[in-house]
């Protein structure tokens, strides 16, 4: 082995070494800024996705409130006085001028919802998350509640029922959400025995009770404006639509 020192590298070797070496670590950093960009952006998206799911609890154009976050598939209730019987396809309501059973539940968030007779006239609005009609009356119903909005003179309710996992569109809670539901609701328990107690027997199912909660006028399925203001008549005055 010799101990002769290598041969010295000439001037412009030496820049071209430095430049090189420059190069490299330049590279580097330019790759460290890159990820750190991709990281921030992507925690950023996740911030903002989060945000968005969880817009429960706040105003609505309709003047009322989405309803509140939270995931709860279902709820407890409790009935007290006279369940309603089912409305019959055809012939008059033997529910006319019955008072309607009061029902406390819970809402998505797990505060409780009474919903009774309360001096108030009523238009309690039952649907089901997997109900197809359901699915084109909510969004519906919101828009005419964000274009004239919420009535101050009739109270305007909903029961979530007929809560299945098994079937699409579940759980009622984010449905409901993404169509900024406005009305406060109550989800069913598993027993369904809101939508029981107050006679359900199709859905969309709409139920009128005037200011002493006597019902006034119940119908089931899809409904036209006009038909929606003439329930809130009907609530208003105690007096059915008009066949």
């Amino acid at each position: 082995m010799s101990n002769r020192p290598g041969k010295s590298k000439s001037a412009s070797q030496r820049v071209r070494a430095a430049s090189n070496a420059g190069k490299g670590k330049s590279t580097a950093w330019i790759w460290i800024v890159v990820v750190g960009v991709v990281i921030a952006v992507g925690i950023v998206a996740i911030v903002a996705g989060r945000g968005t799911s969880s817009s429960g609890g706040s105003a609505s154009p309709s003047g009322g409130t989405v309803v509140p976050s939270g995931k709860l598939d279902y709820g407890q209730v409790a009935v007290s006085g006279t369940a309603l019987t089912p409305k019959p396809d055809s012939g008059a309501d033997p529910m006319v001028g019955t008072v309607v059973p009061s029902v406390t539940g819970q809402q998505f968030d797990g505060k409780q919802l009474t919903i009774s007779a309360d001096g108030k006239p009523q238009i309690i609005m039952v649907v089901a998350h997997w109900c197809s009609h359901c699915q084109a009356e909510v969004p519906r119903v919101q828009k005419w509640l964000d274009k004239d909005g919420m009535p101050a003179d009739v109270e305007l309710v909903t029961v979530a029922t007929s809560n299945d996992p098994a079937k699409g569109n579940f759980p009622a809670a984010d449905w409901l959400r993404r169509e900024k539901w406005s009305v406060p609701t109550i989800v069913d328990d598993k027993q369904g025995q809101a939508g029981a107690a107050l006679g359900v027997s199709g859905f969309p199912y709409f139920i009128v009770t005037d200011a002493q909660g006597k019902v006034v006028y119940r119908t089931s399925g899809e409904i036209t404006e006009d038909q929606w203001n003439a329930l809130l008549v009907a609530a208003r005055t105690g007096k059915a639509p008009a066949a």
